[in-house]
């Protein structure tokens, strides 16, 4: 009797060569246009987002529609070439609203049907128009979210928290009756909200009787942009953890204490050498993260759960340790390291905190607390 054997196809976490070519592009292009130095003036100025290198990275190299259909003028890419331009911009913690426009705005449009969904989703990906959902930056997918209400097509209240409200060209918003609505960034009272991580401001936005346009279903568009917005931040956070250990193993080879390099002290190589494993591992849980949502695996809400889980975490250690090894000049306001701490603090209670994808996961695989 003959006997056949199964085998499950395994991801291919590795990066490709396109992957790979898309990474040097765009790693070329901030290190030309994103300088630590502009960035930490930027923060202390009233428009914190960088224009020209957003118009770059999406109108020059047409990154901003990597998830729109090309039938829609889009790149028709997946999820996995997003996260490679996730870390990079991690990297350099570019106050750029990709994330906020290009996955989440984005994904909760690809859930709509209809020409309103369509024409706004060309927009988006042309990247002349900035989309924000209008859902706190603390939610997690499938958690509650605040709606306004809506009486005959106008929308009245207020939502705070919104990541990259101050310049978003158009709203997609939640309201009472069900539904997603289109509502454009002018016809709205934005008031900025004191913000840790000023590369990723959040604003208040209120409504006022507003006309809009329906879009379509509010709930499965909410879940499915939080869901690609948690599983992808964890690229984001991959990128900044790489950054700050990077330049923390240069700092103490460079850096010399009782006529020898610092890092060449035992106690600091074991903290480096956990910090390595840390981010290693981070690597494997945001890849598994990006290749589930690219295929539309069944264990994606798992993958999402574990990446965010870990890497969030792991971000925030990462940065404390590069300012506490970088000495005196790590407390500094002229060196960047204050604005990776600062944004990995602000991801790690974006799109839910760890413990709440922890508690997610725990009921994804039937492991609940005793």
């Amino acid at each position: 009797m003959m006997t056949t054997t199964t085998q499950s196809t395994q991801p291919d976490l590795l990066y490709s060569e396109e992957e790979e070519a898309l990474r040097a592009a765009v790693r070329d292009l901030l290190s030309d246009h994103c300088d630590a130095a502009g960035v930490i003036t930027r923060t202390e100025t009233d428009t914190p987002h960088d224009p020209e290198l957003w118009k770059a990275l999406s109108d020059g190299m047409g990154l901003a529609g990597l998830l729109v259909p090309e039938a829609l003028g889009g790149q028709g890419a997946t999820h996995r070439e997003v996260a490679v331009v996730l870390e990079e911009l991690g990297r350099a913690v570019a106050p750029v609203p990709y994330l906020t426009s290009a996955v989440v705005a984005t994904e909760a449009l690809l859930a709509c049907e209809g020409e309103e969904a369509a024409g706004l989703l060309t927009a988006l990906a042309s990247g002349r128009t900035i989309g924000a959902l209008a859902v706190a930056l603390s939610v997690a997918p499938g958690g509650a979210h605040r709606a306004v209400r809506n009486e005959d097509g106008f929308l009245y209240g207020e939502l705070t928290g919104i990541a990259d409200a101050a310049v978003a060209d158009v709203l997609l918003v939640p309201a009472d009756d069900g539904g997603l609505y289109a509502v454009d960034g002018d016809a709205v009272t934005v008031t900025p909200q004191v913000s840790l991580d000023l590369t990723r401001p959040l604003a208040t936005v209120t409504f006022d009787g507003v006309r809009a346009r329906r879009l379509g279903a509010a709930d499965p568009a909410v879940r499915r942009a939080l869901r690609s917005g948690a599983g992808l931040l964890a690229s984001e956070q991959l990128g900044l953890a790489d950054w700050c250990l990077t330049e923390t193993v240069r700092y103490l080879k460079e850096r010399k204490q009782f006529n020898r390099p610092v890092g060449g002290f035992q106690a600091l190589k074991h903290r480096l050498a956990q910090l390595w494993l840390e981010v290693v591992n981070t690597r494997a849980a945001a890849r598994a993260a990006a290749d589930a949502l690219a295929t539309g695996s069944a264990d994606t809400d798992v993958s999402v759960a574990v990446a965010q889980a870990y890497a969030a975490s792991v971000a925030v250690h990462t940065a404390e340790e590069a300012l506490q090894l970088h000495g005196g000049i790590g407390m500094t306001w002229e060196h960047p390291v204050h604005l990776y701490l600062k944004r990995a603090k602000a991801d790690s209670i974006a799109y839910g905190t760890a413990g709440a994808h922890r508690a997610t996961l725990a009921e994804l695989v039937d492991l609940q607390a005793p």
